[in-house]
């Protein structure tokens, strides 16, 4: 990555385990898809009413060459059910992207082949026997 991975905790305690985690899953998606230029992900534990229970939401913006994605709304009890689901959706959203600009890329070339036409010699130029 070009900028260091960013993760930012709020209203839920710094966990060294779930930093080592996030990184992890980081590291990972990199592996896949290179170059990701940037990464933040933020973990919260928002406060809910008693009723509801209190799910950890994780956020993941990612930057690549030519797009910015932002993953959210990954709730779960458990924070790192919540940080595979985002990241797996990050994961899918770069193969997205990449099997896009791979398909445009092919059909631009193809387009470009299409319109070239062959070389045809000037009438003026064929030798007559």
């Amino acid at each position: 990555m070009q900028t260091p991975l960013q993760i930012t905790f709020r209203d839920v305690p710094h966990s060294d385990a779930l930093e080592a985690h996030i990184r992890e899953k980081a590291t990972k998606l990199e592996s896949f898809f290179s170059p990701i230029m940037g990464c933040h992900v933020t973990v919260e534990l928002p406060h809910k009413h008693k009723h509801q229970g209190r799910n950890f939401v994780v956020h993941v913006d990612l930057r690549v060459p030519g797009a910015e994605f932002v993953v959210n709304h990954h709730r779960n009890e458990d924070a790192y059910v919540a940080l595979r689901d985002a990241f797996d959706a990050a994961k899918r959203q770069l193969e997205d992207h990449h099997r896009k600009a791979r398909t445009s890329k092919h059909h631009n070339g193809r387009a470009r082949l299409a319109a070239v036409e062959p070389e045809v010699e000037p009438e003026e130029f064929v030798q007559e026997d």
